[in-house]
């Protein structure tokens, strides 16, 4: 019998975006609301990539069900304090107790261990410096504080 394999990660970098007013597009065809969240803007700070995001043409295509649980889906750009442009695109599931779910629908502080908010994130890059991320996943893990969401992004090694 063969044993699984460990899992190592190594964060990378934490992500704070601000967003802007969603457009509610209405229920979709799977009965979830679709809501189109503009990215406006955010800050990028780490050990291995610090920068910026990029407003303008960034957006989560969030889906919510009824009981509140959201299927994130963002495509954003950063650009690195050495100039490279980042293209990011990452899904994730932020989810928990209705009651909980309700307060962050509200814009309350929650703390983030009373839900659960996990990404899966994809970058390209043609940045000489920044190469090592076009063969890099990354997993974040997230929270949804009053201010926008903040990712604490770790890469899969």
């Amino acid at each position: 019998m063969t044993q699984p394999l460990p899992l190592h990660v190594e964060h990378i970098f934490t992500m704070d975006i601000t967003v802007g007013a969603p457009q509610m597009a209405g229920k979709g065809a799977d009965g979830m609301d679709l809501r189109i969240v503009p990215v406006t803007g955010g800050v990028v700070s780490g050990p291995a990539l610090q920068g910026e995001v990029l407003g303008g043409t960034a957006a989560d295509w969030l889906r919510v069900e009824a009981d509140g649980t959201a299927h994130i889906d963002v495509r954003l750009t950063i650009k690195a304090a050495s100039g490279g442009l980042v293209y990011v695109q990452y899904a994730g599931i932020r989810t928990g107790a209705p009651e909980v779910l309700a307060r962050l629908g509200a814009g309350e502080a929650v703390p983030a261990s009373d839900y659960y908010f996990r990404t899966l994130m994809r970058f390209q890059t043609v940045a000489p410096d920044l190469a090592w991320l076009n063969r890099t996943l990354g997993v974040g893990v997230g929270q949804r504080p009053p201010s926008g969401p903040r990712y604490d992004i770790y890469a899969v090694r």
